[in-house]
């Protein structure tokens, strides 16, 4: 691995030159390149512009021309780092297999006795490090993970996130009714007291990059008392929210019979004080337009797991209609619903899902790549509220990034001489994987490779 680029006066500072791919609010995907950018002690950026600026730059900044790392051109390039809005970190051992029922069955055969076994530290341990390896390996520099009923082994892996250097937010499940699964679920004063428990460790452990986010499961393995109390909670405290809503179609019956005077599955929430400005939903696969306008009204955003509502038959969720709606989407992996823990994956298989949509209504604009690439980094920061910090490459946001090599071994796609940086840059989009993803970098600390230990 070539040696960081230093600064004369501060030797914490990296300099990078070449070609950078992010997106912005006004332009889906921006090619900058040849440019150059500057990383702080701190891991902020301090500057991205233009290479012919170097001279002036160096001058300002204080850095030598030696000391500049310099990519190579159409063999390397900076995306920002990936954002996993949603993944069940505790369902990784199942992943990639379990996929032949629908959501409530699959849930009752394989994922509750999976998320049983955290109950044993060492096991948590063990699974929660291997699954903070693979996305970080994977380029995932944020990830919203839900973890389960167990506060120790929760707190286990915050401790292992933060050891690993990824940013983060992390939820001990919430879950007081569970007659498919009895064994598998808590009293109400500890649903509510392990919450407080788990909020107050984590506050007190400091770590930089790893916050709590309130987690009831879903409607139908929480009580009205449940739902109320964690939502006073969450909103006394400011804390974020995630759940998951209108999932699939049995779902939304179980939750129109436990509370028939909601208008909807979105109301339910809303009247218990669990959508909020700092909420994400996973899935809303059927959520109505009046829904969308509510998440609107409101701030809350939706995750988007086109893989998990394709394996589990979910249904089809129609990114276009909540981005018309003004609502702030991310991807999610949904591991183990979803069978890959490639962010990456999640935006092939978005992009599948736009086109299915537009074949079946003519009306129904399909997303660009363009898009659901934006949707997949900044978007996704827009979504857990992290987009002043982080998403894409803006001065005074933290260097989040990816260094994308299209020359390793066994490399997963050809690079012609013809091609563009445009064409390069969709073919890693389409057909790369964690092999191309040589660095990655969380607040400009690289965490990949990992260090020999």
């Amino acid at each position: 691995m070539a040696a960081k680029a230093r600064c004369s006066q501060n030797d914490r500072l990296q300099v990078f030159k070449g070609t950078f791919i992010h997106s912005t609010d006004s332009f889906p995907l921006e090619i900058l390149d040849p440019s150059l950018l500057g990383v702080n002690e701190k891991g902020k950026i301090v500057f991205i512009e233009a290479a012919g600026k170097e001279e002036e730059l160096s001058q300002t900044w204080h850095f030598k021309k030696e000391n500049i790392r310099v990519l190579r051109p159409k063999e390397e390039f900076f995306i920002p780092g990936l954002i996993d809005t949603h993944i069940h970190a505790s369902q990784y051992p199942n992943m990639g297999s379990c996929l032949d029922l629908p959501l409530l069955q699959w849930l009752v055969k394989y994922t509750f006795p999976v998320e049983a076994k955290f109950k044993d530290l060492k096991f948590a341990e063990d699974t929660y490090t291997k699954v903070v390896k693979r996305t970080l390996r994977n380029g995932t520099t944020t990830a919203c993970y839900f973890a389960t009923i167990h506060t120790e082994s929760t707190l286990k892996l915050c401790d292992i996130i933060d050891k690993l250097g990824q940013r983060a937010f992390v939820g001990k499940v919430c879950m007081d009714l569970n007659d498919l699964f009895p064994t598998y679920k808590e009293t109400l004063s500890e649903a509510v007291s392990e919450t407080e428990r788990f909020v107050a460790e984590l506050t007190k452990r400091k770590y930089p990059l790893v916050k709590p986010i309130v987690t009831p499961r879903f409607v139908p393995s929480c009580s009205s008392e449940l739902l109320q109390q964690l939502g006073s909670f969450a909103n006394s405290n400011n804390l974020h929210i995630q759940s998951h809503i209108s999932e699939s179609h049995a779902e939304l019956d179980v939750v129109k019979e436990i509370f028939p005077k909601c208008k909807d599955y979105s109301d339910v929430y809303d009247k218990h004080g669990l959508l909020t400005d700092k909420t994400i939903m996973a899935h809303g696969v059927y959520l109505s337009d009046e829904e969308l306008k509510l998440f609107h009204k409101k701030g809350a955003a939706i995750s988007h797991c086109p893989n998990s509502n394709i394996s589990l038959c979910s249904g089809l969720f129609d990114i276009r209609n909540a981005l018309n709606h003004k609502v702030n989407v991310g991807l999610g992996t949904d591991v183990s619903g979803g069978y890959s823990p490639s962010v990456l994956n999640a935006v092939r298989a978005a992009m599948d899902v736009t086109k299915i949509l537009s074949l079946k209504a003519s009306d129904n604009e399909s997303l660009s790549y363009e898009e659901i690439f934006r949707v997949a980094t900044l978007g996704g920061s827009q979504a857990l509220g992290l987009d002043k910090l982080t998403g894409n490459f803006e001065v005074g946001k933290d260097f989040d990034a990816v260094l994308v090599n299209t020359n390793v071994p066994n490399n997963p796609f050809e690079v012609f001489p013809n091609d563009t940086l445009q064409d390069i840059f969709q073919k890693f989009l389409f057909l790369g994987d964690d092999r191309n993803m040589v660095e990655v970098y969380v607040a400009g600390k690289q965490v990949i490779p990992f260090p020999k230990s």
